[in-house]
């Protein structure tokens, strides 16, 4: 499995947000309100991944008082931080660009609470994507250190 890329992650950020944006001009009239629990449910998914990348950082390097991780295990979690990655910047993108719709709206109230849902949301899909690449991280295979050792002895 190969390591998410960040020019990709910025790109569907990029496409989404624009596609929103455009998308937004004829229906945001019939639309309903962003619901305010976005916000902590994003949040609350990046503080998850990014305590599960902290606990299997640990259990990878064997620290003391921590069990051994399956190697199964390390391979689902790297997929859901890939997935989590890219997922958090197609939401991050969309609500990138209700916030840049309803920026030209906020003399009106409920444009207004929709601009600040959107901007706090779109907060917490970047916390939820540095969560995910933090996790990704954490999910690599430490360098054997005899490795080393070999090589420079060749």
């Amino acid at each position: 499995m190969k390591p998410s890329r960040p020019d990709v992650i910025v790109g569907l950020i990029v496409v989404f947000g624009v596609l929103t944006w455009i998308a937004l001009k004829p229906f945001y009239s019939s639309l309903p309100t962003v619901p305010w629990t976005a916000i902590l449910t994003v949040f609350l998914l990046a503080i998850g991944e990014a305590y599960t990348g902290w606990m299997t950082r640990a259990r990878i390097r064997r620290r003391p008082g921590t069990k051994p991780v399956e190697p199964m295990a390390v391979a689902r979690l790297a997929a859901l931080a890939q997935a989590s990655a890219y997922g958090g910047a197609v939401f991050a993108g969309v609500f990138a660009g209700f916030a840049f719709y309803t920026a030209d709206l906020l003399e009106q109230g409920v444009p207004r609470r929709d601009f600040f849902i959107a901007g706090g949301s779109f907060v917490g899909c970047v916390a939820l994507i540095c969560a995910a690449l933090y996790l990704e991280h954490c999910c690599r295979v430490p360098k054997d250190p005899t490795e080393k050792g070999q090589e420079a002895g060749r």
